[in-house]
């Protein structure tokens, strides 16, 4: 595993999307976990210390959705850097969580490469 400044856990749903991004994030030389929902994310965030961006969706089925996620890493993970996506809202000011970043769906494989970087430095 590479440096913990290059893993990043994936949170998407749609399996396609996850694969695409998963995918795309490799090639660009990150270590990359995947979930399917919140229950998976904070699983592999208590597993896998070397978390230090997490890109999730905010619709996602289960009990809790994206921007809650974001909001729990937050307060349990506070040094992990947060990215948000969403193709139907785009969260209004106060909602993220204070130096989370949002990306509108669809999204560009370079778009999210560069905010990695960007909430990275």
């Amino acid at each position: 595993m590479a440096n913990s400044a290059s893993v990043i856990l994936v949170v998407e749903d749609e399996a396609l999307l996850l694969w695409s991004i998963v995918e795309d994030l490799r090639d660009a030389g990150f270590d990359v976990f995947d979930a399917r929902n919140a229950d998976e994310a904070l699983a592999k965030l208590e597993s896998v210390p070397e978390i230090a961006v997490i890109f999730t969706d905010v619709n996602m089925p289960g009990s809790t959705d994206g921007l809650r996620l974001s909001a729990i890493v937050r307060d349990r993970w506070p040094p992990v850097k947060i990215i948000v996506t969403s193709g139907k809202e785009k969260p209004g000011a106060g909602v993220l969580p204070e130096g989370a970043l949002f990306i509108a769906k669809p999204y560009f494989r370079d778009e999210v490469t560069a905010a990695i970087h960007a909430v990275l430095q």
